[in-house]
């Protein structure tokens, strides 16, 4: 589902080799992964609201489809295994931060998929030798997300409304409703840091709680504008996660990370991306 324009730059590269396919054919996984040292792995689909919808689908992208990157890596001799978890294998786990070893019950099909995931890479570790890295993402967010709309991180959402001269639409008490917000230039520092570290499972987030309200208040600074804020009641509060935050000292331990990006330095970095989207997608 990503977008070829986002991978447009390195085409020319001579290093760089694109094979359309999907994770759900084991043969074009073998493919991919011949001759390889090290697999990222980053397909999934994403959504917990959808995967409710449609829990088989998710089976067999999520799951059937890390297995087949899995088989594919260990047939090949692939010797290092990165892949990408999720905060949501926490559950209802109410302690904070987020620790790894103390999970809850899990909430959704896609938080199932996502801690099947790590069962698989960690058995594949123990029965064959193959090193697993499980990246449990937090709130990412970043440049090359527009495509996945409504699933796009609210900072996209946010800037992309207050550049349409709308003030933002946040719920009733977002000054209280935090995330931990990662920006993609750490997930990347981490994938490239799990290269060389230890098999596991890692949080990586910033370790920092911020609110929604933080997030309308920087870009509305950013951009020069003061359009308030507009808000609205929460129709999924019964089932909405009101804080979290993730506990990196493992990662920072076990992989040497440390978050460089501040939501503020974040937000300043990515907003000439946010708009170059709106000048081409609404003006």
């Amino acid at each position: 589902t990503g977008k070829i324009e986002n991978i447009q730059p390195f085409m020319e590269n001579e290093n760089f080799t694109f094979i359309e396919g999907d994770i759900r054919d084991l043969e074009t996984c073998m493919n991919a992964c011949k001759g390889i040292d090290y697999v990222l792995h980053q397909a999934a689909w994403g959504s917990v609201p959808r995967s409710i919808e449609m829990p088989l689908e998710y089976e067999k992208i999520n799951i059937m489809g890390t297995l087949n990157m899995l088989e594919a890596a260990r047939q090949n001799g692939v010797k290092k295994f990165v892949y990408a978890s999720s905060s949501s294998v926490y559950g209802d786990e109410p302690n904070l931060p987020k620790t790894e070893g103390r999970e809850g019950n899990l909430l959704s099909p896609y938080a199932l998929t996502k801690r099947v995931d790590e069962e698989y890479a960690k058995l594949y570790t123990k029965l064959y030798g193959l090193e697993t890295f499980g990246l449990r993402y937090f709130n990412v967010f970043g440049d090359g997300e527009f495509y996945k709309n409504k699933t796009a991180s609210m900072v996209l959402q946010f800037g992309l409304q207050i550049l349409s001269g709308k003030a933002p639409r946040l719920f009733e008490g977002s000054d209280k409703i935090k995330r931990d917000f990662v920006y993609i230039k750490d997930i990347i520092l981490a994938n490239e840091l799990a290269i060389n570290g230890d098999s596991g499972v890692y949080n990586v987030g910033t370790g920092n709680a911020r609110s929604f309200q933080d997030i309308a208040d920087i870009l509305q600074r950013e951009i020069g504008v003061n359009l308030g804020n507009e808000y609205i009641v929460n129709p999924f509060a019964s089932q909405y996660q009101f804080f979290t935050q993730a506990d990196i000292e493992s990662t920072r331990a076990r992989l040497k990370y440390e978050p460089r990006w501040s939501l503020e330095d974040a937000i300043k970095d990515y907003l000439p991306a946010i708009k170059r989207i709106y000048n081409s997608e609404f003006k």
